[in-house]
């Protein structure tokens, strides 16, 4: 279980406040307008925003983590990004989930390579980012996530560059290692699609609240006028 307990902050002018619980192994997709708060819920679980409310509280499991470091939550964070080093082959990116000196032992070294393998990249570990498609370096970073071993997979918009069958192809392969590695996903988005087909539940956040929480095909049929302005349905 997440649970966020009267999580605050404020960014510039505008106010975010959450109350959110997500159930364990879940995939939750993220949705609500630019701006209105998705990737600060994101970054706040992450650590890399720190709630401005002593009586905050933010609980995974039954461990209490807003007063963590960003390193040591049991949480990783994929960005759009992916930031993966030019200079390292596909095997040592995701070796620096591990440690960064890359020096690893024989069981880590496994482990990389059954990542790689997870993620649809074996026998490809030895080449560098720019012998790779957009697809194969957006998987090298998925596979860096998963040497991590940490519970809570934190998605920021990862499929947004790219075209509609990688898309696919990618929101496939997250619902799958999800369910494989016993993941709870967020995955922010602006994509109803992402939400059908790979979340089952939907967090739609409203000016920096969590405005309704619920099964994502309910979420496509609600009647809140704030849920259908957002899908562009007339209210």
């Amino acid at each position: 279980m997440i649970n966020f307990k009267q999580v605050s902050c404020c960014l510039g002018q505008q106010q975010f406040l959450y109350d959110l619980q997500i159930a364990q192994g879940q995939v939750v997709a993220i949705m609500g307008a630019s701006g209105s708060g998705k990737s600060t819920l994101l970054n706040l679980l992450a650590g890399f925003i720190t709630t401005d409310d002593d009586a905050a509280r933010i609980i995974i499991g039954d461990q209490r983590v807003d007063l963590l470091e960003p390193a040591v939550r049991p949480v990783t964070t994929l960005f759009q990004e992916h930031n993966l080093f030019a200079h390292m082959s596909a095997f040592n990116n995701l070796a620096l989930g591990i440690r960064t000196s890359l020096k690893l032992s024989e069981i880590e070294k496994t482990q990389v390579d059954k990542a790689l393998e997870q993620v649809g990249l074996k026998g490809l570990g030895s080449r560098l980012p720019k012998e790779l498609s957009g697809g194969q370096r957006q998987r090298v970073a998925l596979g860096r996530a998963l040497v991590r071993r940490k519970p809570v997979l934190l998605l920021d918009e990862p499929f947004s560059a790219l075209d509609p069958a990688l898309r696919q192809e990618m929101s496939a392969l997250v619902k799958r290692l999800a369910m494989q590695n016993q993941l709870t996903v967020l995955l922010v988005t602006h994509e109803p699609k992402d939400a059908l087909e790979l979340a089952n539940t939907v967090v739609f956040i409203e000016a920096g609240k969590v405005h309704w929480t619920g099964p994502s095909a309910a979420f496509l049929q609600h009647k809140d006028t704030h849920i259908k302005a957002y899908l562009g349905q007339s209210c």
